[in-house]
This record gives C-alpha cells, sequence and structure tokens, in this order.
C-alpha cells in the first residue's frame, strides 16, 4: 500500500476490475477503475451497448436522482445506483480522480461492504499527481431535520463522523459510532460493516422488483429476534457502523473531502443528501482551501473488531 503525499491529488497507478452482481437487479455486473487526470474527479462511464453510446455522470451531488435504499446519480435518463460504498473508498482512501467504467445500472454490492473496492485499490496501487487537493472546510453549523430525524454539520479540525440509530428492532436497537475518519480507522472499524435489511420487509421490496439480489451473502438479514445469517455479525455495531459507512459515501459526493463534524441522529441517503445540499447552497457555511489542519491519525472512539477477506479483484 502506498501512501500519498498530503495535501496533493491523487489517482489509480493502473485500472482495476470488480465484478458481481447487483443488489436490487439481481443480474450481473462490472465496474473497471480506472486512472484518470488531476482535476478531474470522480465520475461513471455508464456504457449502453444497444445504444451505441455511452453517459458520463460526475460523481456530483448536483447528479443525485435517488435516496431510496441507495444512492443514484445520473444524466438525462441513465443512472447509476447503489454508489455510496465505492464512493466511501475513494473518499476515506483520499483517491480523488477515477473514471468507473459500468456495464450496468447499479454498483455490484460485493459482500454488501466495502471490502472488495479496498483491495481493489490496494492491488493496484495509488499515485500522487502534481495539483493540490482541495478540501470544504465547515466554518459554521448548519442543521436538517426530517421528522424524528436530523443531522448537522459543525465546524471541526478534521474530519469526523457521529452516528446513532435507533430501531425498535431488539437486534438493533440504538447504537452509536463516532471516528475521526482516515484511511487506518476507515479499513479497520468501518469498511467491513455490511449493508442490512429485515426479513420481513423482502416480500414488498421483491414485489416492487427491488432486492432481487440480495442474500445472505451480501446482507445482514434480520429476523423477528436474531440475526439470520449463520456467521453472525462482524462487529457487535455492525448497523450503526454500515450506516457510518453510508453516510461517508453520500458525503463524498461534495466533491472535496469535507474538514468539519457531521453528526446524524436516524439518518439514511435522503438525509445526508439534504444535508450536504443544504451546506452547499449557503456560502458563508462553508470555504473552499488547499490544505487541511494537519493532525494524529485518529481512531474509532469504539471498540472494533476485525476479519479477513474472503474475496479479491481481478486487476490489470
Amino acid at each position: 500500500m502506498v501512501k500519498a503525499q498530503i495535501g496533493m491529488q491523487t489517482t489509480l497507478r493502473r485500472r482495476a476490475v470488480v465484478s458481481g452482481i447487483g443488489v436490487h437487479s439481481g443480474k450481473p455486473v462490472s465496474i473497471t477503475l480506472h486512472p484518470a487526470e488531476a482535476n478531474s474527479g470522480v465520475s461513471f462511464l455508464r456504457t449502453l451497448s444497444g445504444e451505441g453510446r455511452d453517459y458520463e455522470i460526475p460523481a456530483d451531488f448536483r447528479h443525485v436522482t435517488s435516496t431510496e435504499l441507495c444512492t443514484a446519480i445520473g444524466v438525462e435518463d441513465v443512472s447509476v445506483a447503489t454508489i455510496e460504498h465505492l464512493m466511501a473508498t475513494f473518499s476515506a482512501l483520499q483517491i480523488d480522480n477515477v473514471m468507473v467504467e459500468i456495464d450496468g445500472p447499479e454498483v455490484p454490492v460485493m459482500d454488501g461492504s466495502a471490502d472488495a473496492f479496498i483491495e481493489a485499490v490496494d492491488q493496484v496501487g495509488v499515485m500522487t499527481l502534481a495539483a493540490p487537493r482541495r478540501y470544504i472546510r465547515v466554518k459554521k453549523p448548519v442543521r436538517v431535520d426530517m421528522g424524528a430525524a436530523f443531522c448537522e454539520f459543525r465546524p471541526h479540525e478534521g474530519t469526523r463522523i457521529e452516528i446513532e440509530i435507533d430501531f425498535a428492532s431488539k437486534v438493533v436497537g440504538r447504537q452509536v459510532f463516532a471516528a475521526e475518519i482516515d484511511g487506518e480507522t476507515f479499513r479497520k472499524e468501518i469498511a467491513r460493516a455490511r449493508t442490512f435489511g429485515f426479513m420481513c420487509d423482502v416480500e414488498h421490496l421483491w414485489s416492487r422488483g427491488l432486492a432481487l439480489g440480495a442474500s445472505l451473502d451480501n446482507a445482514v438479514v434480520i429476523g423477528d429476534d436474531k440475526v439470520m445469517n449463520p456467521e453472525g455479525l462482524r462487529f457487535v455495531d455492525e448497523f450503526v457502523r454500515h450506516k457510518a459507512l453510508d453516510a461517508i459515501g453520500d458525503l463524498a459526493l461534495a466533491g472535496s473531502p469535507i474538514i468539519g463534524c457531521y453528526h446524524s441522529y436516524r439518518g439514511g441517503h435522503a438525509l445526508n443528501f439534504k444535508a450536504l445540499d443544504t451546506l452547499l447552497a449557503d456560502e458563508s457555511a462553508y470555504e473552499v482551501v488547499e490544505m487541511p489542519v494537519r493532525r494524529e491519525t485518529g481512531h474509532a472512539d469504539l471498540p472494533a473488531g476485525v476479519a479477513a477477506a474472503a474475496f479479491g479483484p481481478d486487476v490489470s
């Protein structure tokens, strides 16, 4: 694993291919991560062989088309869904410029976490580019309420998330996760947390043509009084850690790393997007800078367990 020069933009050293199935379509999908030039950012190249043309979709909050169950971005009537785990990987590992070529409507779910994407990045390596990285520094608190849920950005010298969930299910209940976010913390304490859902919701989702690819291999499934997966949980509080993973991916659509603290209570994709949109709509709430405040490597405020990866992507 090669560390990039602090404050400089990066890209991948060579391309990487990751293949799997879409959690909603249940169909095979492949993504190819291509190196990209400085200041190009992250974008998705949706290939539609039947139409004889491709669509480039910037990974930007202004192109968000849906936040139901996952985050989707699009242009015209073409979209790419379930981008949050991949975007979280790019953000936490500080990879600024990538072209993601994709041959389907959603990023493959893999095992429901970001682990496969980290492995793909590690196998091809990261390269520093001759351009400074730009950061979005939060200057004042910005809060968004949505029913009983809320979220807010606060000024903070570093990148921090504070996520709280509160489910009626006794299996999940109330959980809190807070951490300073960097590559090490993301790898050890967030990235392997899997998406989760309730067994009672499955038939309803199927009737809508959703979750057709969901299984115990790529999601934590919650029954009436227990986790249905034979292997159990990867973390005691895996549910809130996955919400943290989602939040990091959604906030990556700012286009630049955010220097500040993001606090969320009972949030999700819709609230993450609304908070980001509200912050960036208020020019007095943030500023763009080229060098972050230096700080020591942070760790999560709660203990975590780590398990080894069980699969690997193709790289070339």
